[in-house]
């Protein structure tokens, strides 16, 4: 092989190697600009997820919204948002106060022992009932059931202070009251099923309707409020002119019928 063609060899391999190099470089470059762009591309997409799921967050919730809702006050109540619910004969001297979530456990346990002595007592005019209802199981446990529920008691309500009680009874018997941490009442047509138990309220369509266009939602949250603000801290509370009636333990709302008929005789005769 001649010099020159040596030499020649040796320039044409530099120069394909050169070309290689440069090939190879711009081919690095291109997957450079299109793992950034695709970074870029990732980020933002991870930014706007991030971004509408905050947005999401921070959308208001029904309940929200409900209490900008215009206030609808069922029939049988006074006061100015409609959430004092006194009922019973006009004879009555005292007023018991009941203090009640619909979601809490020991209100059913009250009701399903306590609640036909109680409702005779009403018959008999022995004294009124004040219900104030609250809705803090919801925060506590999450959900909205004690929510829903007070409001589907406040169409009740308007239909009339028997169909109000009965279907309260009926929400806290064993058959229809769930455990607290099951949030049935969230569900309307579980509220009406539960209803149908209920003379007055059995197929009563302007009572259905209360429920499910949630009517008297926004009176649910002035009643909750109402609660909040009343300084009662839990759930079954009994009072009678400012005092709360207890059990033999002298803490508790009496959950027997014998404490209970104690409490409420002493009460009366005070």
């Amino acid at each position: 092989m001649s010099k020159r063609n040596s030499q020649a060899a040796k320039t044409a391999a530099r120069e394909r190697l050169r070309l290689e190099r440069e090939r190879q470089a711009k081919k690095a470059k291109i997957k450079r600009q299109v793992i950034v762009a695709c970074s870029v591309v990732g980020v933002l997409a991870a930014a706007g997820g991030i971004g509408y799921a905050v947005v999401q967050a921070n959308q208001p919730g029904y309940w929200e919204e409900a209490e900008k809702a215009k206030l609808v006050k069922p029939a049988n109540t006074t006061g100015e948002n409609g959430t004092t619910v006194v009922i019973g004969k006009s004879t009555a001297k005292k007023t018991l106060v009941m203090y009640e979530d619909p979601r809490c456990p020991v209100c059913a346990q009250f009701e399903q022992t306590v609640g036909a002595t109680l409702k005779a007592d009403y018959d008999a005019g022995k004294y009124k009932i004040q219900f104030v209802g609250a809705t803090f199981l919801d925060r506590s446990l999450t959900g909205e059931g004690s929510k829903n529920a007070l409001s589907a008691l406040g169409a009740a309500l308007n239909v009339s202070p028997e169909a109000f009680l009965e279907y309260k009874t009926a929400l806290y018997s064993a058959k229809w009251h769930p455990e607290e941490s099951d949030d049935k009442f969230k569900d309307d047509s579980y509220l009406i099923k539960v209803a149908d138990t209920v003379s007055a309220l059995k197929g009563n369509t302007k009572f259905q309707n209360a429920v499910k266009d949630g009517t008297f939602d926004k009176w649910a949250l002035e009643m909750s409020a109402t609660f909040d603000d009343s300084g009662v801290s839990g759930t079954p509370t009994l009072k009678m002119d400012g005092k709360a009636l207890t059990g033999s333990d002298g803490k508790n709302a009496p959950m027997t019928v014998a404490d209970f008929n104690t409490a409420v005789e002493a009460a009366l005769k005070a």
